[in-house]
């Protein structure tokens, strides 16, 4: 963020500057788009997970920089809270056996990870929410040390004027075991129970002209993944949503008081209102309708850059674009020197395992091609607000969810992908050039999840219902069911093959 970030108040001339900066970035980007030439060479993909660290009693540990440090590789970073880490994978294309690769080098990671994080007497968990978490783990001694999150915490919530506050009904996520609905309602002095959401987030450089396309796909698709990869169904003690990471992410990163929302502001977790025809259009929606959180302006005028014969790194549009949480989200970057652009679908929890996470992306990515080359996009035929809806219903839901699909009407996850969906999404591997075998091993998993109709979330429902059936506390039964999915998620074997207990 630049220097000076132990201030927790900007002068009004700071914010009208990185308002303009921000104004400035996007003229710069109007030009480049319509002038210079952007990376459009095999579109290259990348995965970021999120991770949660465990003491020997389960409960979160506060060790993530120590075990950062342990570990000493730059593919870790720190994240919100201190019992998290974030792993980020080295961007690769899609062709050949390329994510067979990514599955290896992802367990080797966390393999490392692993033994560190015991040295530091820790253990990983890949996770959507920490079933462990307790209401004491959300205060301000557990943000990481790092003054950019210190920074965050605090214009957020001077930006709200008031505590943030968390109401979350639940739904019908699933499960063998029906039961009655739960609440949880809290109000929370730091932004702390963003941390608890730990998720999945994939990346997908494509050219300027094709990301409206992309961008409007992947829309499209955000229920169908939150349905069969839903892994959230618990929050600090209350059975909520099959994905309750979206409502919970939306509401902690909340700066909007309830006149501010009763009046239409736009909340900065977003799904968006609208199909687009340019990727500017998202850029601009972000200048337009939202005001900067951590106002750093920089000395450098991108113009100026560009008209040198310069690529600018549009600090202030980038730093902005990274205090708005859209499910998909676009990025713009520089690497060796050029430009690009990239879809970062953001829709999706941590783990279960690396197979599912793997099947979860390349599931995503064969639609993406198919839907784009369509000769009749399904937006069009798609209203905005039936995508979103989808989306929110498959977050309550999971593989439960009723979902509205053109040319096939209301229909729940499991049905539509193996009706319809798999066969697209092997079709658009294979224009990829993904090879027959990666093909097969993970859209099996995809396939083998909705026959049996198990995903994370009904896996740690229907253990937590057996295990309370059996006389155990909620507490004890979030225990022991994470003491089981550890143990099952590091073997690295697809979750709808977990066994319940007995």
């Amino acid at each position: 963020m630049g220097q000076d970030v132990d201030r927790t108040r900007f002068s009004r001339r700071e914010r009208q500057r990185y308002r303009a900066k921000v104004q400035r970035c996007l003229e710069a980007l109007t030009t480049m788009l319509r002038e210079h030439p952007f990376a459009e060479d095999d579109p290259m993909t990348g995965i970021e997970v999120e991770l949660n660290l465990v003491d020997g009693s389960l409960s979160p540990s506060m060790t993530g920089k120590d075990v950062l440090e342990a570990i000493g590789g730059t593919e870790f970073q720190t994240e919100l809270g201190r019992w998290n880490i974030e792993l980020n994978l080295p961007p690769r294309p899609l062709p050949g056996d390329q994510w067979r690769h990514l599955e290896h080098e992802l367990l080797d990671e966390l393999a490392v990870a692993r033994a560190k994080a015991r040295d530091c007497k820790s253990q990983l968990a890949m996770i959507g929410i920490l079933p462990t978490l307790e209401r004491h783990h959300l205060g301000a001694e557990s943000i990481s040390a790092d003054d950019r999150y210190a920074v965050l915490n605090d214009q957020m919530l001077a930006a709200r004027g008031e505590p943030i506050h968390v109401d979350i009904s639940g739904g019908d996520p699933g499960g063998l075991h029906a039961v009655a609905p739960e609440r949880f309602t809290e109000d929370f002095e730091t932004i702390v129970p963003e941390a608890a959401c730990t998720s999945m987030q994939l990346h997908l450089q494509v050219s300027p002209s094709s990301f409206p396309a992309y961008w409007n796909a992947a829309q499209c698709l955000a229920g169908v993944q939150l349905g069969l990869g839903a892994n959230s169904p618990f929050l600090l003690g209350s059975r909520l949503w099959a994905e309750t990471r979206i409502p919970l992410f939306t509401q902690a990163c909340d700066v909007r008081t309830v006149e501010l929302r009763n009046q239409g502001v736009r909340p900065r977790v977003w799904f968006g209102e609208r199909w687009i025809s340019s990727v500017l259009d998202l850029f601009a929606e972000n200048a337009r309708y939202f005001p900067g959180i951590v106002p750093f302006p920089g000395d450098s005028d991108p113009m100026t850059t560009l008209r040198n014969g310069g690529v600018p790194d549009l600090d202030e549009l980038k730093l902005h674009n990274g205090t708005i949480w859209r499910w998909n989200r676009p990025v713009y970057d520089v690497a060796d020197g050029q430009p690009h652009i990239r879809l970062e679908n953001r829709v999706l929890p941590a783990g279960p395992t690396a197979v599912d996470m793997v099947a979860n992306a390349l599931f995503f990515y064969g639609l993406l091609r198919v839907l784009v080359e369509s000769d009749q996009p399904l937006w069009q035929s798609m209203s905005f607000e039936a995508a979103e809806e989808n989306f929110t219903t498959a977050a309550r839901h999971g593989m439960e969810a009723p979902l509205y699909w053109p040319g096939t009407g209301w229909i729940k996850p499991d049905e539509l992908a193996l009706r319809k969906l798999l066969p697209l999404a092997h079709e658009g591997l294979a224009r990829w050039g993904v090879s027959a075998a990666v093909r097969d091993r993970y859209l099996t998993v995809i396939e083998r999840r909705c026959v049996t109709g198990r995903t994370g979330a009904t896996w740690q429902l229907d253990t937590v219902a057996a295990l309370e059936a059996r006389g155990s506390s909620r507490q004890g039964a979030l225990t022991g069911m994470l003491e089981r999915y550890l143990e099952a998620s590091e073997a690295n074997e697809p979750v709808h093959t977990w066994p319940l207990p007995a």
